[in-house]
């Protein structure tokens, strides 16, 4: 089995690297600055826990690489413009939007899409940093520097935000997992739900459109397509091209997880569907020191990224899952005393879910 090279060496890529160790795969998280005659890239299949990167002497070897999997699609995809010309080529919904070229086009812009105007960095800002929720009295607060770099969209009136995971093979077969229910706060995904008979005609939906996207694309691998629930089903809000924080529950609550399955699509490997039998809920642990009482609860699996806690980064995740959705619920009401009080609302939110 060809070892695998991952670009960026943050949780992702660590993920990675545990889901190869019972496949018998070597997977060699590396920082975008290693020195390139220390990592075996060479033989390795290379892919990536980032869409986007500098320029480094490591990434210059790995630009011309070949056995670097999807390659020219990351700059496609992490760059918002040229994701949503994408999303429109392929006639697929999201929400209506535009470039932000200049301050003067702000009275069009509201004109043409609403009170409600979403801006976003067309690189870089993800966690609800690079974005701004404005209505015409707030565009002097936008920094200059904003214009030509952003792209405009509508503001949404949602009922929910879902996210599907999935992936697709080098001989084009493609796999799914269940719709996950998502919460965010200020921009971070703070808890995902995930049921193992989703609603039948979203999931098809969504199926049907993030299938279009990796066929178009030639994808291979894991991908995550964001969606905002409207009354009509679904509008895409943004593409991932990795392994995604609202697949993070696969790792206990699925036959196998979005990091194998990534391993798998990129290795060749056979990509089986993978079953899932029992609710699952994720809870992100954000800016939060870890606690060992959590471990007193059965249904809690503890995933600590070993990262210096600081307010608002992504420090570790919580899954839980089990076939009854009371024993889930009642571990659930047992943790919340146990996690800091802004932790409340998501678990309010997922006890709804359930």
């Amino acid at each position: 089995m060809k070892p695998v090279c991952v670009l960026g060496n943050g949780q992702l890529g660590r993920m990675l690297r545990q889901a190869g160790e019972p496949l018998g795969i070597a997977v060699y998280p590396v920082g975008l600055d290693a020195d390139p005659q220390a990592v075996p890239y060479q033989q390795s299949v290379i892919t990536a826990e980032i869409e986007r990167w500098p320029e480094t002497a490591l990434t210059r070897e790995l630009a011309t690489h070949n056995g670097f999997v999807n390659r020219d699609i990351f700059p496609r995809l992490a760059d918002r413009l040229t994701q949503k010309q994408l999303l429109d080529q392929l006639d697929l919904a999201t929400a209506p939007w535009q470039l932000l070229a200049d301050a003067s086009e702000w009275p069009q812009v509201f004109a043409s899409l609403g009170e409600l105007a979403i801006v976003k960095r067309r690189v870089g800002g993800y966690d609800g940093r690079g974005q701004w929720r404005l209505r015409a009295a707030d565009v002097g607060s936008l920094p200059n520097d904003c214009y030509g770099e952003c792209i405009v969209e509508q503001g949404i009136n949602f009922s929910g935000e879902v996210s599907l995971v999935g992936a697709r093979g080098h001989d084009g077969n493609t796999v799914f997992y269940p719709l996950t229910h998502n919460l965010h706060e200020e921009g971070i995904l703070r808890t995902s739900v995930a049921l193992p008979h989703p609603d039948a005609a979203l999931q098809k939906q969504a199926e049907t459109m993030l299938s279009a996207i990796m066929n178009e694309l030639e994808y291979v691998g894991v991908m995550a397509m964001e969606c905002f629930v409207v009354s009509e089903g679904l509008l895409i809000n943004e593409l991932a091209p990795r392994v995604h924080n609202s697949g993070h529950w696969t790792q206990n609550g699925a036959s196998f997880s979005q990091f194998e399955m990534h391993l798998r699509a990129i290795l060749g490997l056979p990509l089986p569907k993978p079953v899932v039998s029992t609710p699952s809920v994720m809870v992100n642990l954000i800016g939060t020191d870890v606690n060992r009482d959590w471990l007193n609860l059965p249904l809690v699996n503890l995933h600590w990224y070993e990262k210096e806690v600081r307010p608002g980064r992504k420090v570790g995740h919580l899954n839980l899952n089990d076939t009854s959705a009371a024993q889930l619920k009642e571990t659930l009401t047992a943790l919340t005393p146990m996690l800091p009080v802004e932790y409340a609302s998501g678990i309010a939110w997922a006890l709804q879910k359930l």
